[in-house]
């Protein structure tokens, strides 16, 4: 039976990398790139070839393998496997450049800075101070062929092969037989003189001081070059002139050099080895400083070097986010390292933390995630927005804080060109109309609109028929000017999705109104999109076969590619309203803006003309989804309109009945919102709509109004008066009780007002007819205050917008 010996090197669990080798320190090890064959992760290999007759280097090599593989410091070069055999010594390390390759490859790409420079001297004085120090050795081959770069730019310390204990175990220092190292041994090593008397780390001091002039001006040609200090700086010269000293005994020990260099003005007192210090003393960090670092880290991170940023800050930016607490201060310095990432990079390491961020409950973290949208969004796919982050995200247009509102109406800029069929033109509409009707704050309802105007083009054809022209139409009736504005903008900024009839009968009718608003802006605006609509109106007029053009986009398919108008809009609607927006909300936390020289609103047929009131800062509407009509306009002209209320988004009528049932109606499986959903007791989520009344601070603008003011003194009824009758009559003033009606939202009876005939006052039959009525009017009345007063009494003030039926 035959038996094959295995070959080691073949089962070795790495593989060299088929390119030269890179070289390596001078001797017999020479540099490999290599991987790893499981993971296929990169590393660098040192391999030693074993020849005849070279028995004393063979030592030394040995002697390097066990010393690298016993020496843990994070500033020496990491041992991860060993190959030992007859014939070879490897050596596997993590991946790293020789440092003379690395300085001239980024010379050619600008050179380094000296901040980078400080930090990687830093690091090798670092190590000589642990090894002198902490372990009694001697590294006895410090020179530049002696320290390697892994990708993230830090400096690790190797080259070990000719390290000698200090206490005298194990011999003296071995010899290098090889020339060029012999040129960093210091002078007191050449004679025997007096001066010979040193201390244990004064050979290693005076080869950093070679280190030092090599770093800055390049190979060391002889010794004498070192009495001129060249390009070093001038906070290093006096530090480094103490190295290269010619008595050994005042050269400092490398923990004295490294204070002497860190104090002010020195040339390692800097913010960038101040955050290296930080990031390697993290995990025994209090999180209150842990916070205020990751606040300040941002300014620097322009001033650092990218393959630090991407290598050391971020995987510490991942770990805070992840084990830590935080928070959303770590959010600004990991998007600002995330631009140094490709696709690939940013999917695997970005993409999983913004995920699990947007479940978060803290307002901080949400909001600064919705601000920030813009540097991530690129990198999301459909199905993670919409499974995942949509109906997150979502969750902000309840939410009782102002700014959250504001962010998450801005960031469906963005979202939606990714959203499905059914958050877009369902879930999100739903919120749209909700926030455009019954929000308290101005700018809010007006960036809402804007919003709407730019998404437009990415609704499906059916729902931008529905929706685009009511609520549009809605805006121009709006308290808050700006939102009136932005009203008529929207409509000109999707005007090709229009049809010529719907321009002519719906869209100028409304812009005609507005040519008499209050505010010149308005007006101004609402003149310019009219001659646009009738330029369009006219040019079909003129040439009829040009109708199928105009209109090939009103019954397009959805497609980024049809809001033209929409884009050049995004800069009024970025710069104007959305600045406006944030000022307004932090002048007036608690409450909307002023809004001041409201236009009336025609009464419509029928009705007496109400009395002057002041407008609140949020539009009362009669519903949250009915638009208020022009009272000119005919009752076929409104129930052709296309009416977001005609719609049935998610049962809202259902929702309504249910609530006026209730006895006490502010309750009912609500919970407030402050970054959650609410449970709510009904059966479907999409058809209850009460969750939007279980907000906190802002429902306040809706609140029920308090009865009317009793009039001043000595203020006659109109009853009271003598209108032309034979007698003074002693009924009630009617005006009252149909003004008690008008703010209860009821709908007049066939019998109030429409069968009257004043003219028949002064008639004996109309005086009991009249008598009859006003006896009904003052029972109905005397009904509604007293269910009002019950209510009050069992939950405080009732709010607004929802319609009593009778």
């Amino acid at each position: 039976m035959w038996f094959f010996a295995r070959d080691p090197v073949r089962d070795f669990p790495f593989e060299l990398s088929p390119d030269p080798p890179e070289g390596g320190p001078p001797g017999p090890w020479v540099l490999h790139r290599g991987r790893k064959k499981a993971t296929g992760s990169p590393v660098s290999v040192f391999v030693y070839d074993v020849k005849p007759g070279a028995d004393e280097q063979t030592q030394v090599a040995k002697a390097a393998f066990k010393r690298l593989k016993t020496l843990r410091h994070p500033n020496i070069l990491a041992y991860i496997d060993g190959l030992e055999t007859d014939k070879c010594l490897h050596v596997v390390t993590e991946a790293v450049t020789p440092l003379k390759m690395y300085l001239k490859e980024r010379a050619e790409a600008g050179g380094l800075k000296e901040l980078e420079l400080s930090w990687g001297l830093h690091q090798i004085v670092k190590a000589l101070s642990f090894l002198v120090n902490d372990c009694s050795l001697i590294h006895n081959n410090v020179c530049m062929a002696a320290v390697f770069v892994d990708r993230a730019g830090e400096w690790k310390l190797g080259g070990l092969d000719y390290m000698y204990s200090s206490q005298g175990n194990g011999g003296g220092p071995p010899r290098k037989g090889v020339p060029e190292l012999e040129q960093y041994d210091p002078p007191e090593l050449a004679d025997g003189s007096g001066r010979a008397v040193r201390e244990k780390w004064s050979a290693d001091m005076w080869r950093l001081g070679c280190l030092i002039w090599e770093v800055f001006n390049g190979s060391l040609p002889r010794a004498a070059a070192l009495r001129n200090p060249g390009k070093i700086p001038k906070s290093l010269v006096p530090h480094y002139c103490e190295l290269v000293g010619a008595n050994p005994k005042v050269r400092p020990n490398p923990a004295r050099f490294l204070q002497n260099c860190r104090a002010p003005g020195g040339f390692m007192n800097n913010r960038f080895v101040e955050t290296n210090l930080f990031l390697e003393e993290i995990q025994i960090k209090e999180p209150a400083e842990k916070q205020k670092f990751f606040q300040e880290l941002s300014k620097s991170l322009d001033s650092f070097p990218e393959d630090f940023c991407r290598h050391k800050v971020l995987p510490q930016l991942l770990t805070a986010f992840e084990f830590g607490s935080a928070g959303a201060v770590v959010l600004t310095p990991l998007f600002k390292v995330g631009k140094f990432l490709n696709a690939e990079e940013y999917q695997q390491q970005i993409i999983p933390v913004v995920v699990k961020m947007f479940s978060s409950t803290d307002r901080a973290m949400r909001i600064r995630l919705l601000q920030q949208m813009e540097q991530f969004i690129q990198y999301l796919d459909e199905p993670t927005v919409n499974t995942q982050i949509f109906p997150h995200v979502v969750h902000g247009f309840l939410d009782t804080n102002p700014a959250i509102r504001e962010q998450t109406v801005k960031s469906m800029l963005l979202l939606a060109p990714k959203l499905n069929e059914a958050n877009l033109n369902v879930e999100l509409m739903k919120h749209f109309a909700r926030l455009q009707a019954k929000d308290e704050q101005g700018p809010i309802r007006c960036n809402t609109t804007v919003c709407l105007g730019k998404i437009g083009s990415y609704l499906s054809a059916g729902t931008r028929h529905r929706v685009l022209t009511s609520a549009f139409s809605r805006a121009t009736k709006d308290p808050f000017a700006p939102s009136r504005v932005a009203g008529v903008l929207g409509f000109a900024a999707t005007h090709n999705l229009y049809s010529m009839n719907d321009c002519a009968h719906k869209i100028l009718p409304v812009l005609c109104g507005l040519t008499v608003d209050p505010e010149k802006s308005v007006r101004d605006q609402a003149f310019k999109a009219i001659r646009s609509f009738l330029s369009k109106l006219e040019s079909v007029s003129e040439d009829p076969t040009q109708l199928a053009e105009v209109e090939k986009d009103v019954h397009a398919a959805s497609s980024p590619g049809m809001g033209g108008a929409a884009a050049s809009w995004a800069g009024w609607a970025v710069t104007g309203v959305s600045s406006l927006t944030s000022k307004l909300i932090r002048a007036h936390p608690a409450a909307a803006p002023a809004e001041t020289n409201v236009p009336q609103r025609p009464t419509p047929e029928g009705l007496p003309a109400p009395a002057p009131t002041i407008v609140p800062a949020t539009p009362a509407s009669p519903g949250p989804w009915e638009t208020q009509e022009e009272g000119t306009d005919t009752a076929e002209d409104r129930s052709a309109a296309d009416r977001w209320d005609d719609e049935d988004w998610g049962s809202l009528e259902e929702a309504e009945s249910v609530l006026v049932q209730q006895e006490d109606w502010s309750t009912g499986g609500q919970a407030s919102r402050a970054g959650q959903t609410s449970s709510l007791d009904v059966k479907s989520s999409d058809s209850d709509w009460s969750s939007w009344d279980a907000e906190g601070s802002w429902e306040q603008g809706w609140q029920e109004p308090s009865p009317p003011e009793p009039p001043p003194e000595g203020t006659r009824l109109a009853s009271e008066y003598n209108w032309g009758g034979p007698e003074p009559s002693d009924k009630g003033d009617p005006f009252a009780a149909l003004s008690a009606r008008r703010e209860t939202g009821a709908q007049l009876r066939p019998d109030s007002w429409s069968d009257d005939n004043w003219e028949g006052l002064e008639t004996e039959s109309r005086q009991g007819k009249a008598e009859l009525a006003r006896k009904k009017r003052e029972e109905r009345r005397r009904e509604m205050e007293a269910k009002r007063a019950e209510k009050k009494a069992a939950k405080g003030p009732m709010k607004l917008g929802t319609r009593k039926l009778d």
